[in-house]
């Protein structure tokens, strides 16, 4: 048995709450724990994603998921719902930054999950969506994954039809995906 090392709150929407995933446990969040607990680290996960979730939804739920599970990292894995409705990057920056500063103040490291929209919604703001991961994470010092759908989002075979969301078998590779940049947060 390991000792308990804390809560892993990941906070996200449809990509991490497991949407069109049957059954649900075979989402990248479950695939995560069972990673943990196979390589000897006594984090338990906590899933507070939402499918649908915006920043500004997530930064009305936030404090309270903060307080109920007291995590010593949070994955942030929202914005993809705001970009798709074309939202204004301001605004989605914002969000995220103070979602990320929430979490510091409450002790958390923070893991930042970026993501990519479509480019139909133009390069200057397709552009724009991107940068505002990386201008939250350098201006909050947070760890990031550039794009959490790397090596997923353009293989068919990875995705669900609605080119959105991966699929079963996509979900191990966003595990693949958060896990290099998570392990060197993690203790035993």
């Amino acid at each position: 048995a390991h000792a308990d090392t804390g809560a892993i709150l990941v906070f996200g929407d449809s990509v991490s709450s497991g949407f069109g995933i049957s059954p649900p446990e075979k989402g990248w969040v479950t695939l995560l724990q069972t990673k943990l607990q196979g390589e000897g680290y006594g984090y338990h996960v906590i899933n507070a994603s939402v499918s649908g979730e915006t920043t500004a939804g997530g930064l009305a739920r936030l404090p309270r998921a903060l307080s109920l599970h007291h995590p010593k990292i949070v994955l942030l894995e929202l914005g993809g719902n705001d970009g798709l409705r074309a939202l204004p990057i301001a605004t989605i920056r914002t969000n995220l930054s103070k979602m990320a500063a929430l979490a510091q103040a409450a002790g958390a490291d923070v893991l930042l999950l970026g993501m990519r929209i479509p480019p139909n919604y133009g390069p200057a703001y397709t552009e724009q969506f991107v940068l505002a991961y990386g201008q939250a994470a350098h201006a909050l010092h947070l760890h990031l994954v550039p794009f959490l759908l790397q090596d997923i989002a353009l293989s068919p075979d990875l995705m669900q039809a609605d080119g959105i969301h991966p699929n079963e078998l996509g979900q191990p590779r966003l595990l693949e995906n958060v896990w290099t940049t998570l392990k060197p947060m993690l203790h035993k």
